[in-house]
């Protein structure tokens, strides 16, 4: 068995041969896929952002050369390295540099500030920090200096400009006086280096979720983004919007950035969420799906019946998660956007359930993903309740990892490997979830 990184917990045995039986895992790097991926679909786009757009073959080029780089500015296999960086095309970039050089990226919101990223620094001992050098008015390089100089883990800062803005360092390495490196992100490119050799059943990435983190495998977040870009039919004809943060769960797998680059579509980085970011955006490039919350979906409603309303007849499939949006906004929704929708759960330990592309206003959070996906909806003692009945859900399956991050004995998990999700759900008469609230408050009504 695959000894995953220190302060992970591992599947059992037997659900690693099942899940390899199904079909489920296919012993393949989430890196690695980017090639073949550069060879099935080299000249077409993966990446647009504004007037930005990066080939299939340019972005595996991008990824080697800066995973070169990455080695040559000391970083080895095995190390953590924290990545908080907006919508752009250097956030795709270097994730897969990162994964290709053997480092664990570790996803950061570009909300999180000092206290929030250095805990993680501390938490996952990262020696890296990739961020930009300022963004809406924020000072990161000054937050990455600060907790540098807190020791003893991070050393290499690398720092992202946008195109045609002059790097305050002069495009140089320099270095502060707790013997912090800093380099410009766009120097880190060096001649590519024979591959690692890397195993699929090693963590590719780490998500935040809350003030934990979440071990994901190349096999099992594989897994999860080509499931879900097959329920939804996603092909190289698709353009995907991430509209939401691109290192959002719901944006990068489900089946968001990675689901549309398994399937050779691409996809656009918008800035904001904006409506006046993202309708012109979806009518510029002809985007066929997106993912959005329901207060998203209803600023975009609002703002598209003006005198020049955008053309988004390209639009099929407009994801939503979160509570399902009342039926009759569900329908003006449909209507105004003249696009299906499709209500998802989605947590970043890899618990998703999606409402089938049919429903045009659902009033469910669907079935799982996965045919092998375990959900039971208990009381407070643990005991299964009658189907209708709210209670706690928990969940396993091929890509729900069996612990958090450095927590192994966290009581987020049961015993037999079960999540704790912390939702009340019941399901609905004809098998699906409906997630009902947050374990705390009170369910829904029933009456």
């Amino acid at each position: 068995m695959t000894t995953l990184l220190d302060g992970c917990t591992p599947w059992p045995e037997e659900f690693v041969d099942h899940y390899w039986a199904a079909g489920h895992w296919r012993g393949n790097t989430l890196d690695n896929l980017l090639r073949g991926w550069a060879l099935d679909h080299g000249p077409r786009t993966a990446l647009v952002h504004g007037d930005t757009r990066v080939t299939y073959a340019a972005l595996n080029r991008r990824a080697d050369r800066m995973a070169a780089g990455f080695r040559l500015r000391g970083l080895r296999r095995g190390q953590r390295v924290v990545v908080q960086l907006p919508n752009v095309p250097e956030f795709v970039v270097t994730v897969f540099a990162l994964m290709r050089a053997g480092v664990v990226p570790v996803f950061c919101p570009m909300t999180h500030r000092e206290p929030e990223v250095s805990d993680l620094v501390q938490l996952t001992q990262a020696t890296g920090y990739v961020g930009p050098a300022t963004h809406a008015g924020f000072d990161h390089t000054a937050m990455a200096a600060e907790i540098a100089a807190q020791g003893p883990f991070l050393r290499r800062v690398f720092t992202y400009e946008p195109p045609g803005t002059a790097s305050p360092s002069g495009g140089g390495l320099t270095t502060d006086p707790a013997g912090c490196h800093y380099s410009p992100l766009d120097s880190i490119d060096a001649p590519p280096e024979p591959a690692l050799a890397q195993s699929a059943g090693q963590v590719a990435l780490l998500m935040p979720a809350g003030t934990r983190l979440v071990p994901r495998t190349h096999d099992d977040y594989a897994y999860q983004a080509r499931a879900a870009a097959e329920l939804v039919s996603l092909t190289e004809d698709d353009v995907y919007l991430a509209a939401l943060p691109a290192d959002s769960a719901f944006a990068f797998g489900c089946p968001g950035i990675l689901g549309t680059l398994i399937a050779g579509g691409t996809v656009v980085l918008a800035d904001a969420p904006d409506p006046a970011e993202c309708l012109p955006a979806i009518a510029r490039e002809r985007v066929t799906l997106t993912s959005v919350t329901p207060a998203i979906a209803e600023t975009w409603l609002a703002a598209h019946p003006t005198t020049e309303p955008a053309d988004l007849s390209s639009l099929r499939l407009l994801q939503i998660d979160g509570a399902p949006l009342p039926p009759p906004t569900a329908d003006r929704v449909a209507t105004a956007l003249a696009c299906r929708l499709q209500q998802v759960f989605a947590l970043p330990e890899g618990v998703l359930t999606l409402t089938r592309p049919t429903t045009t206003a659902p009033t469910s959070h669907g079935h799982p993903l996965s045919p092998d996906d375990q959900l039971r909806i208990v009381d407070a003692d643990g005991e299964d309740v009658p189907d209708g009945t709210p209670g706690h859900l928990l969940a396993r399956g091929p890509y729900t990892p069996r612990g958090h991050y450095r927590t192994p004995t966290s009581p987020t998990f049961t015993p037999n490997g079960y999540l704790r999700t912390g939702t009340l759900a019941r399901r609905t008469p004809d098998g699906s979830l409906l997630v009902t609230g947050q374990v705390g408050e009170a369910p829904e009504s029933e009456g």
